[in-house]
């Protein structure tokens, strides 16, 4: 699998936590279990509880803005789904005839296997992001990759509390 290059729109942070791949890629797959994998209040619970399990799937979260807790709908569409190594997702919305339409920016999680457990690297590109939305939220990225180091930290305390 290709690396993914750090630039002034992507940024990749990877972390090594002591499990197998296969669990780490479970609760990834778990929409349920992504309010866990982030480390302030950004993401709350998951409106499709199925696990993750093909290309194309669609799934939406409840949010909430930071700072203000403003609540919103996130939906999703998975880009990238190689089991026990690559899981991908684009954020987007769901327009008046209930089509996805992308944000133009996605998270992707790799897994290889290493001596201590995982190494889990986590990209956050946003490359493909409107100029317009860009300008409504004030710039990307909203965070800077200290942000991703907290999720990675994030991913591990729910991995810790699941086995």
């Amino acid at each position: 699998m290709p690396a993914i290059e750090q630039n002034d729109q992507v940024m990749v942070r990877s972390r090594v936590v002591p499990t197998d791949p296969t669990t780490v890629f479970a609760l990834l797959r778990n929409p349920r279990q992504h309010q866990y994998t982030e480390p302030g209040d950004w993401v709350r619970d998951a409106i499709d509880p199925q696990p993750l399990k093909e290309v194309d799937q669609v799934f939406g979260m409840n949010m909430a803005f930071p700072g203000s807790g403003q609540p919103y709908v996130m939906h999703n569409r998975v880009t990238r789904f190689e089991l026990d190594q690559s899981i991908e997702w684009e954020p987007g919305q769901l327009n008046e005839a209930g089509e996805f339409e992308r944000g133009g920016w996605f998270w992707r999680y790799d897994l290889a296997p290493v001596a201590e457990g995982t190494e889990v690297t986590l990209t956050y590109d946003w490359t493909a992001t409107p100029q317009a939305f860009r300008d409504e939220v004030g710039g990307l990225p909203a965070f800077g990759p200290e942000f991703l180091d907290a999720s990675l930290a994030a991913l591990e305390k729910a991995l810790e509390s699941e086995v």
